[in-house]
């Protein structure tokens, strides 16, 4: 059966970020026998400039009928003004609610050819791999109420709610315990229920999980002691559960210890499998169109399409493969570069991948 995966590029780097994931996706169809149909759309500022809107009708639509979304990234200073609802970034948390896309997976993975280029000792870091299970589609990013105004004082106010029910904490609970098991069998849930109360209800509905998981061991860490330990020990963890807020910080902090935020992949799914596949970076509109952005972590996140959604863990193994092929020969892009290897241009690291694959 035919998958239906939906391009959506977006804004900064994404445009040429995405041209190299595709060239991957076709090397994969065209050598592997992947059966895949590719369509894009608009999002973003990219959208806004041609239909004043984040994310239009016809872009949801398509994200709605397609198997898997590729996305790129959104955002940029040529958009900071816009009013919130209609700014880059509420076109991307509308899809995520529109979508279902509770479970967000964000893999922090150090190749070893790049332990000399993170921000820790290579003896911390070295082997590390972490999976960060975050809830994305409920907390303070969507509680109501929420919003700005003037008090009758005359100054201004703003206010934003965190809130997650049982529900919503159960179901991102087991999609943890679920990756936890098929991992090493260790989930860290964090929160903060020593001041927070949905923290407090967030830890009771894990305790409560974990008699359903025997073979999983589950702890508990409050988040800033969490953010010390990632950057202290950070091979103690190895799947991590949190909400949305603390989940985007942690995740980023990660991110770090693996070199270059350009390197990390994540996929966002939904209670079928269906996922939205998107590197961590942003826009970074600063480097677009400068052949310097690192595609390395849009192609990991199409490994995580093969491996998620599309089932073809062969596939993904393959892509990931190629990735460690092309820095054990030495290629890197910018934000990885040292004084021992050499600089790719964006289209040239895209370019190795698939003549590997090929």
């Amino acid at each position: 059966m035919t998958a239906k995966i939906l391009v959506m590029p977006g804004d900064g780097v994404g445009p040429e970020i995405c041209r190299e994931a595709v060239r991957v996706l076709d090397a994969l169809a065209s050598d592997h026998g992947l059966d895949i149909e590719l369509d894009e759309a608009l999002v973003g500022g990219a959208a806004i400039d041609a239909e004043g809107d984040p994310l239009p009708e016809a872009s949801l639509a398509a994200a709605r009928e397609a198997d898997a979304v590729l996305f790129g990234a959104i955002g940029g200073p040529a958009w900071d003004e816009q009013p919130r609802d209609k700014r880059p970034e509420s076109g991307l948390l509308r899809l995520r609610s529109e979508l279902g896309l509770f479970a967000n997976l964000r893999p922090a993975i150090l190749y070893p050819q790049l332990a000399h280029v993170s921000a820790l000792k290579p003896e911390i870091v070295a082997g590390l791999d972490i999976m960060i299970v975050r809830e994305l589609t409920g907390g303070i990013y969507f509680g109501k109420p929420s919003g700005l105004h003037t008090t009758a004082s005359g100054r201004r106010e703003a206010y934003n709610t965190m809130r997650y029910d049982e529900a919503e904490i159960d179901r991102i609970g087991r999609a943890a315990f679920d990756t936890a098991r098929a991992r090493s069998g260790r989930l860290c849930s964090v929160d903060k229920a020593n001041v927070l109360d949905v923290s407090q209800l967030w830890r009771d509905v894990m305790n409560g999980l974990a008699g359903d998981y025997p073979d999983v061991e589950l702890t508990h860490m409050y988040v800033d002691n969490a953010a010390m330990q990632l950057v202290r020990a950070p091979k103690q963890f190895d799947t991590v559960v949190t909400g949305n807020l603390f989940g985007d910080i942690l995740s980023d902090a990660a991110a770090m210890l693996t070199g270059s935020i350009g390197m990390l992949p994540s996929a966002s799914m939904d209670a079928a499998g269906k996922g939205l596949y998107e590197p961590v970076h942003g826009s970074a509109p600063d480097i677009a169109g400068q052949g310097v952005a690192n595609p390395l972590a849009i192609i990991l996140s199409v490994a995580m399409m093969l491996r998620y959604t599309l089932g073809r863990a062969d596939l993904a193994a393959k892509v990931e493969n190629a990735v460690g092929y092309a820095l054990d020969r030495g290629l890197r892009t910018r934000d990885i570069m040292d004084d021992e290897t050499q600089m790719a241009s964006t289209q040239e690291m895209g370019g190795a991948i698939v003549d590997m694959l090929r």
